[in-house]
């Protein structure tokens, strides 16, 4: 029989299998594997829901010009080199369709987040995991398997799923020694949860670079991951290009107000931060005192290692 066939390789490709919200026998679930924000979306952000709801018949800005301009000023950079997406892993998909493909290579961390393997198979390039440090990401790792056909590296800082960090001047050795030719994307999804010091989500290195790009979201302590909305701060050349492929309304006219407003409510990321800060700490400390161990998260999920299946 004749039928349409898939491009070569995506037979191969296993797909994205998220958490579990549905578990026989138990009527009452609580969902923790998507790493949700505890309180949902901002006041200010479902009453600004509320007031558009008019104009959703409406085509959005397609540039997200307003938001952008507001992202710019709350982060210190330059609202001309910011790109939204829905979703970060909207960005994630584009930028290894324009960067990568067939006889390329794409490195991550081996416990990065699951759509950078899924998104580069789809390209035809050949993944390459980095092995980690604790579950942390390591420098030396990914600077051990870069070879000539090395095209982009993912790190997410913090990572998803283990919740660690590499600090700023791990960073910077890993920019600092990576060929100019292959663009490093930092995912600093997580970023508005961390409290060290010695942090950074990497957009003073986008600033100073040509080949690094940040990626940020606002489905986390935003709360807002059913509106799809993500951004990323990139240099001239990489913007020109996914602004050529990108679908002229990609981001939904909901998200962009949303996303407005979430940033217009410094009170509720405050809140949302404290909250985090004291319950992550608790958290640890009560898995610690089960006998447990578990990575140092700086974020608002943590892995847990478990013996074996019985102490599930």
């Amino acid at each position: 029989m004749s039928y349409p066939k898939p491009i070569t390789g995506l037979k191969n490709i296993a797909p994205y299998v998220g958490g579990e919200s549905e578990l026989k026998g138990f009527d009452k679930i609580v969902k923790l594997a998507s790493n949700e924000g505890a309180f949902g979306p901002s006041p200010k952000t479902l009453e600004a829901l509320k007031l558009t709801a008019h104009d959703f018949h409406r085509y959005p800005d397609g540039d997200c010009t307003k938001l952008r301009n507001i992202l710019g000023e709350k982060n210190n950079i330059n609202y001309k080199n910011i790109i939204c997406g829905a979703g970060s892993d909207e960005l994630i998909n584009l930028l290894c369709r324009c960067y990568a493909g067939p006889g390329d290579e794409i490195l991550y961390s081996e416990h990065g987040f699951a759509m950078y393997p899924i998104y580069g198979k789809t390209v035809g390039a050949s993944i390459v995991a980095a092995p980690e440090n604790n579950r942390t990401v390591s420098v030396d790792g990914l600077l051990g398997l870069i070879t000539q056909k090395t095209k982009i590296i993912f790190i997410a800082n913090p990572n998803n799923p283990t919740g660690t960090y590499i600090p700023k001047r791990e960073v910077e050795r890993l920019v600092n020694n990576i060929p100019k030719n292959i663009l490093l994307v930092i995912d600093s999804a997580y970023s508005e949860f961390v409290d060290r010091p010695d942090y950074t989500d990497g957009s003073e290195f986008v600033s100073a670079n040509n080949n690094v790009v940040m990626l940020r979201t606002f489905s986390k302590i935003y709360g807002m991951g059913g509106l799809r909305l993500g951004w990323s701060y990139a240099p001239d050349s990489v913007l020109d290009i996914l602004n050529r492929v990108r679908s002229p309304f990609n981001v939904a006219y909901p998200a962009i107000v949303s996303g407005i407003a979430a940033l217009g409510d410094d009170e509720f990321l405050e809140m949302s931060q404290k909250h985090n800060q004291k319950w992550l700490k608790w958290t640890s400390d009560e898995i610690k005192g089960l006998g447990l161990t578990s990575a140092d998260s700086v974020c608002n999920f943590l892995v847990v290692d478990f013996p074996n299946n019985n102490d599930l």
